[in-house]
């Protein structure tokens, strides 16, 4: 199967700049990162897809059984590097995404120069010591919630996600995201993404790393941030002056410029 069809790939930017590759995350697409294309696209060549089964990538490629871990969608990532001969790769990742891109770096390292996760959670249930912002209680409600009306628990979950309520129109737009991915495989992308554990694949990160959190965000608490950042050797902990798990269509100007900064643009 053709992977950039498949996958829906867009590049744009500069032809022979260095690359940046965007991953979007549960419920969303590559539109979600039009507002930070722009700065990114001046002086580097943007690699933009959407993992099979959501946006418009092809449907018909995607099982339950290769989605049913971040795994499946790491080798989507990586596929894609392959097909477009990618290498010294600056990986954005936002939410799951940004584990999706730790375990393609761990697996391929030398396709990538840099590593940058959004808003990440390696484990979203708390355990022990470890704070991840939901009980397990908490998540095993979110799960059934979404299983039995999918439509009714995105628009209820989706503006709490963003967070940002005096701006209802970025709620009412991942709302729609999540409404326009097929139920039966966001409910497998959930699980997949609300039940996984990945801590141990953070210290096995070698790629030079930038942690970004928001200053309140309710999916991925401050503390989680700062648990990544300790667990990624050398990794660097910017915190946005931005609210919800979306910066980077809640505050596009602030995250452009973190990512740029780190990129090492001399803006």
């Amino acid at each position: 199967m053709d992977v950039q069809s498949r996958n829906n790939v867009v590049v744009t930017g500069r032809p022979d700049g260095p690359v940046v590759m965007l991953a979007h995350g549960f419920g969303c697409d590559q539109n979600m990162w039009r507002l930070v294309v722009p700065a990114l696209a001046e002086d580097h060549r943007v690699v933009l897809f959407d993992y099979v089964g959501s946006g418009r990538s092809d449907l018909s490629a995607w099982s339950r059984e290769r989605y049913s871990s971040l795994e499946g969608y790491a080798r989507d990532v990586l596929e894609i590097c392959r097909e477009l001969d990618l290498r010294e790769v600056a990986f954005v990742g936002h939410s799951v995404s940004a584990m999706v891109g730790a375990l393609a770096g761990v697996t391929e390292p030398e396709r990538f120069a840099k590593l940058v996760m959004i808003g990440p959670s390696p484990r979203y249930t708390d355990d022990g010591d470890y704070r991840g912002g939901f009980s397990g209680a908490d998540i095993e409600e979110l799960l059934e919630s979404l299983d039995s009306n999918y439509l009714g628990w995105s628009a209820a979950m989706a503006p709490v996600i963003m967070g940002n309520p005096e701006r209802p129109e970025l709620g009412q737009e991942l709302t729609n995201s999540f409404c326009a991915t097929d139920p039966d495989i966001a409910r497998v992308f959930a699980r997949t993404t609300f039940l996984s554990d990945s801590r141990a694949d953070l210290v096995k990160v070698r790629t030079p790393t930038l942690v970004l959190e928001c200053s309140q965000d309710v999916i991925a608490p401050r503390g989680v941030g700062a648990f990544v950042q300790a667990s990624i050797p050398g990794s660097r902990l910017v915190t946005l002056d931005a609210t919800g798990h979306c910066p980077q269509l809640s505050a596009p100007d602030a995250t452009s410029r973190a990512i740029l900064s780190f990129l090492g643009d001399s803006r």
